[in-house]
């Protein structure tokens, strides 16, 4: 008795269609599954035979054996155990009805029966209409992270009894509707601009970094306001796109970290404690997970007390910082996963916070100092667009009744000059000032005669590498967008050469 059902695993953000076949024959008692299985797929022969059991069925006595084919594919993930227990009920006969090949089953079984939840169900569902496949079975709980899939049919179940009833023509399961996304509605925020104090410097370095999508380096003593500034970034960056929702649900599904498996419309804030390991930082694993940097994508990266990190740590940040995406490698594979996020980066001057206070007495050595600092390479201080250095509050600014302006008004003008961005680069695979290339910048920022002279000798000044100078030009064209200026003037280079002087102090 043979039969075969289709179902998906993931390799990062690709999922893979497998056939599930089924024999079973005379001879010793045996369940045996072939195919390259990891270990959650050996141990789903145990769930399946409870939950066929528990249901209600029987498994007559003789030789199991389950291929999952292409051989040559790792496979790994409980979501196989529907599609194996499935497959099996057809091959003795209690499932009468064979789908057609174009159906898929997903979902993991528990020893009672019911069909429960898996990690990466939005992925596979993408890449399996992509491959051309129409007809989904699905664990009910996950419903609503697939149900905004075009073009597909969806049917949610509970009981693996349910689902034989349904293909056996029993009874009819209700098709999910597909629903269609409003991304038009205000993000409410618990936090705003509005609540800082001061500190226009650094509220005008985030407004820059939040309109060119720039990393941001602040150096300043504790309680001058780092944390709570760079937690209210979010607040002040444009909405999502649809495919940017997508993106971001995709690598939170692999992850295990959607919130009532729902599509993520929020900017993502991730903000690592400095004990993170590097594998926790970019990703890996055995079977290779996304770590922080891509939780970020299409958000923000925080790292506060920065030189706190490993020098590992620190370092493994220099190609998902570059590149916009990370690469994990293993001996049988490579899988890459999404990364393009802005990085915040917050430290203090030195391990005590007090150098270069005006009020508090410094208690380090210049050793101390040097070493603190010295965790921070120059190859990551290049990719760090913006360095600001922050002053403690003063009071009048506390004390003052002001009213400040709020992230919307500030997200106004930064949709602005994101709009002119867009437009800019109709025709390039970029979204933003931050991610133009080399190229991109000798034919989208032109100085004149004057303005080349001005960057000559601030280069030669600051000793600036190939990529700072680079990234002083980006800075340029986003600090003229959020100008309304088609034309780079001179104000906009000497602000964005302002924001890349600060290195030469603590690291000079």
């Amino acid at each position: 008795m043979y039969s075969k059902t289709k179902t998906c695993v993931l390799n990062g953000l690709n999922g893979y269609d497998i056939d599930v076949e089924a024999d079973l024959a005379t001879g010793l008692q045996a369940f045996n599954i072939v195919g390259l299985p990891d270990l959650s797929v050996k141990e789903s022969k145990e769930r399946v035979k409870s939950a066929i059991s528990n249901s209600g069925f029987s498994i007559p006595p003789g030789r199991v054996t389950i291929n999952l084919a292409p051989a040559n594919l790792k496979k790994d993930g409980s979501q196989i155990d529907l599609a194996i227990a499935v497959s099996m009920l057809l091959a003795i006969g209690v499932i009468e009805y064979l789908p057609d090949e174009k159906t898929v089953f997903l979902g993991e079984l528990s020893l009672d029966g019911r069909v429960i939840t898996f990690d990466g169900a939005l992925p596979m569902i993408i890449s399996l209409k992509e491959l051309g496949f129409k007809k989904f079975y699905i664990p009910f709980a996950i419903k609503n992270e697939v149900n905004i899939v075009q073009g597909i049919e969806i049917y949610p179940i509970s009981h693996l009894k349910e689902l034989v009833d349904c293909l056996n023509g029993v009874i009819e399961i209700k098709k999910e509707e597909i629903v269609k996304v409003n991304l038009d509605e205000e993000i409410k925020y618990d936090i705003d601009f509005s609540d800082i104090k001061g500190q226009e410097n650094l509220k005008r370095a985030m407004e820059i970094s939040a309109a060119g999508g720039h990393n941001l380096l602040m150096v300043g003593p504790p309680g001058s306001g780092k944390t709570m500034i760079a937690k209210r970034l979010p607040t002040i960056l444009p909405k999502l796109t649809f495919e940017e929702c997508i993106e971001c649900t995709k690598i939170y599904s692999i992850a295990g970290k959607l919130k009532n498996n729902k599509l993520v419309t929020q900017r993502p804030f991730r903000s690592p404690h400095h004990t993170s390991s590097p594998i926790s930082l970019v990703g890996g694993g055995k079977i290779p997970k996304p770590g922080e940097v891509s939780l970020a994508h299409n958000g923000v990266l925080f790292l506060d007390e920065f030189p706190e990190f490993s020098k590992q740590a620190i370092e493994v940040l220099r190609q998902p910082m570059e590149d916009g995406k990370v690469t994990i490698s293993r001996a049988n594979s490579s899988i890459t996963y999404y990364s393009n996020f802005v990085t915040v980066c917050a430290l203090n001057p030195c391990p005590c916070g007090n150098y270069g206070s005006q009020t508090e007495k410094c208690t380090c050595s210049q050793l101390q100092i040097q070493r603190y600092l010295s965790k921070i390479s120059g190859p990551i201080l290049d990719r760090i667009d913006i360095q600001v250095e922050v002053e403690p509050v003063k009071f009048d600014d506390l004390s003052s009744k002001e009213v400040l302006e709020t992230s919307f008004e500030i997200r106004k003008r930064v949709e602005k000059a994101r709009k002119i961005q867009l437009e800019r680069y109709k025709n390039e695979k970029i979204y933003n000032n931050a991610n133009l290339s080399a190229r991109q910048i000798k034919k989208y920022i032109i100085l004149d005669e004057k303005l080349e002279k001005i960057i000559e000798f601030a280069f030669k000044k600051f000793k600036f590498s190939a990529r700072s100078f680079n990234k002083i030009l980006k800075l340029t064209r986003t600090i003229a967008d959020l100008d309304g200026s088609e034309e780079i003037k001179e104000e906009h280079l000497l602000e964005a050469i302002r924001y890349r002087s600060l290195s030469n102090k603590y690291w000079g």
